[in-house]
């Protein structure tokens, strides 16, 4: 008696009885929403068992599931930077472990924190040396990190949601698109595709590396130890080197440069890229609009940085000076391809003429491709940029590349990307000027580093005091999630005005 209809309901069903007053689902709405929607997380459902039933408490794996959904749905972006922020933790405790250091005493908490730091975000600045400070177990958890940060935070997010709630809710795909540029319903495939393509490519440098360390005399674990760590480096952009003599022994050595240059070109692309690229095979005419955009523009600005720094550096005995007219120019190639984020560098960059360190400024600011390892605004963003200055010189009210016409939208998000960038590099130059009193160009060389998550340095970093390296630390995480989440949250909060303001023009220029 007094037992309400959705009660009993649910006792039928708990007793395996059919639900046989229930509409079917393609039909069943509970304040207009399907019960489809619902399941895909999106707004929480009403239709839940009374708490006051025999056997109905959630477990826990349910209540951090619907924790999960909760806060995916509520602020995702807030999800993903909370996800990139815990793995940091993680490999910072791993690294606290005296077993991570190589002579079994606990590293200082800011080493642990900003090497954790670094490589997570896959920027490879250190303050310690990687090769003898860290043990082989140091090593590992770094290596697992760059592995980690490399996917980049929304396609963990949206990894996060499927180890958990067995499917991506409608917001965490919106996110995970606008990172990806694929459409919703591709999303969970190409977040496995992501982790597909990633390990195939590592798997490929590990199998090139192994001869370059047996060649240098290494025992045949020892190799495959270091072939496998460098191949992690090298893909992710990470910029870690696991060699006690770091790379400059090795600048001339082809065997070496090869796999870091195409390693680095295939990782700063970006997923989106490079399976748009396996798609459509050689039909370059196929390809979409930010493929042809990222391939065209970096590869440009891969040529042309060559050419700077072979220029700036021809003569100059500390770097390219000293060498053969051959190895001149593959150092130029790869400190022009390193710029862009990997920061494997095998010359001595604290030696490089200013104006060389103003070339790497531009190309590290500017990065690699959108969804990449790669950090920087993204030479979408750029070309976007260029694209809307030409119009503008024609006269063109639209902005049109390769047949397409791009949105305001775009234009907007790649000013805003941009300022939020040069803001970024402003406030941590000013604030690492008055913390260290460094000369101002070797400052805004590390800070960019930093912000771009590059990783090549003047050998500023390892002289840092305490507050300097925290500075670093958190303009390498800005670096790495800043433009991201600010792309998502501008995608999510796209809106339409239904009442529109007169419209005037302020006098520009």
């Amino acid at each position: 008696m007094g037992t309400s209809v959705a009660e009993g309901r649910w006792a039928r069903v708990a007793a395996g009885a059919p639900d046989t007053a229930s509409p079917p689902p393609a039909v069943r709405a509970v304040g207009g929403q399907s019960e489809t929607e619902r399941e895909e997380g999106n707004v929480p459902s009403t239709d839940r068992p009374p708490a006051s039933l025999p056997n109905a408490a959630p477990s826990l794996r349910a209540r951090g599931r619907d924790l999960v959904d909760t806060v995916a749905r509520e602020s995702p972006a807030r999800l993903a930077l909370c996800v990139f922020s815990a793995i940091v933790l993680v490999v910072t405790a791993l690294l606290q472990i005296p077993a991570s250091t190589a002579t079994g005493h606990r590293a200082p908490f800011v080493d642990s924190f900003f090497t954790a730091m670094s490589s997570v975000c896959v920027t490879g600045l250190v303050t310690v040396d990687t090769a003898t400070f860290w043990s082989p177990f140091g090593h590992t958890v770094i290596a697992v990190g760059m592995m980690i940060g490399g996917l980049g935070i929304m396609t963990l997010a949206s990894i996060l949601g499927m180890a958990v709630s067995r499917h991506i809710g409608l917001t965490q795909r919106m996110l995970a698109a606008s990172e990806t540029h694929s459409r919703l319903g591709e999303v969970g495939s190409l977040v496995r595709a992501v982790v597909v393509v990633a390990l195939s490519a590592q798997a490929v440098l590990f199998v090139s590396l192994i001869p370059f360390f047996l060649r240098e005399g290494e025992a045949l674990l020892s190799a495959f130890s270091h072939a496998a760590f460098m191949a992690i480096s090298i893909f992710n952009n990470g910029g870690f080197v696991i060699l006690s003599s770091g790379l400059a022994p090795h600048v001339g050595d082809w065997g070496l440069t090869i796999p870091i240059v195409l390693g680095t070109v295939v990782g700063a692309f970006g997923f989106p890229v490079l399976l748009d690229m396996w798609r459509c095979g050689r039909a370059a005419r196929r390809w979409t609009l930010t493929t042809k955009l990222t391939v065209i523009a970096y590869l440009l600005l891969l040529v042309l940085g060559a050419v700077l720094i072979g220029v700036f550096e021809w003569n100059n005995p500390s770097t390219l000076g000293r060498l053969p007219v051959g190895e001149r120019i593959g150092a130029a190639l790869l400190h022009s391809t390193d710029a862009r984020s990997s920061g494997l560098a095998t010359l001595d960059v604290g030696a490089m003429s200013q104006s060389t360190w103003l070339v790497l400024d531009g190309l590290m600011f500017i990065g690699g491709g959108s969804a990449s390892a790669a950090g920087g605004i993204k030479v979408t963003t750029l070309a976007v940029l260029v694209l809307a200055v030409v119009a503008e010189a024609r006269g063109d009210r639209d902005t049109q590349a390769f047949g397409k016409r791009l949105p305001s939208e775009t234009l907007r998000l790649a000013i805003a990307a941009a300022l939020l960038g040069a803001l970024l590099v402003l406030v941590g130059t000013i604030a690492m000027l008055q913390i260290t009193g460094m000369p101002l160009s070797q400052t805004l060389f590390e800070v960019i580093s930093a912000f771009a998550t590059c990783g090549l340095s003047t050998g500023m970093t390892s002289t840092l005091p305490v507050a300097g390296k925290y500075v670093i630390a958190a303009l390498m995480f800005a670096g790495r999630t800043g433009t991201m989440t600010l792309a998502a949250a501008l995608a999510l909060r796209s809106r339409r005005r239904v009442i529109h303001y007169p419209e005037e023009r302020p006098v520009i220029g």
